[in-house]
């Protein structure tokens, strides 16, 4: 399974924001230190503020900080928030599969998907920036801190 680079994206942003130090990065900041474009990293930011994840503050001494529910939140579930609930593989789509009726691979795949969001449900953002991923995501960043 490969994830979708939005999802990418904002489990780095919020792996970033747990180990934020000193002044809050603002979402160029990220962008920047993530090597993305600002407006995909600015449509992730704007999601997991949605989502209740990070506070976002504009203007003079704004910037991206991550809330308790961020710190705590399951890896699983923010994968989940961002890939979706569609199938590992379109069997209905433009041209529907001629074995749709009676084929058992879909349902394989999707128990192999639902396996992978399980092992990721009890994973917290705080569980996988412990040492040494902390420091090495502090060494990236390019703002002050």
């Amino acid at each position: 399974m490969r994830l979708l680079r939005s999802t990418d994206l904002a489990l780095r942003v919020l792996m970033r924001l747990a180990v934020a130090d000193g002044p809050t990065p603002t979402t160029r900041q990220v962008a920047e230190d993530m090597d993305v474009p600002y407006t995909h990293a600015a449509k992730v930011v704007a999601e997991l503020q949605h989502l209740g994840l990070l506070d976002a503050r504009r203007g003079r001494g704004g910037g991206l900080s991550l809330t308790e529910r961020g710190r705590t939140a399951s890896v699983g579930a923010v994968v989940r928030t961002f890939e979706g609930d569609g199938d590992v593989v379109d069997c209905e789509g433009p041209t529907p599969c001629p074995l749709a009726a009676g084929c058992r691979l879909r349902g394989a795949l999707r128990r192999a998907q639902e396996a992978f969001y399980a092992a990721l449900d009890p994973v917290t953002v705080q569980d996988i920036v412990t040492d040494p991923t902390g420091p090495l995501l502090l060494g990236i960043s390019t703002g002050p801190r």
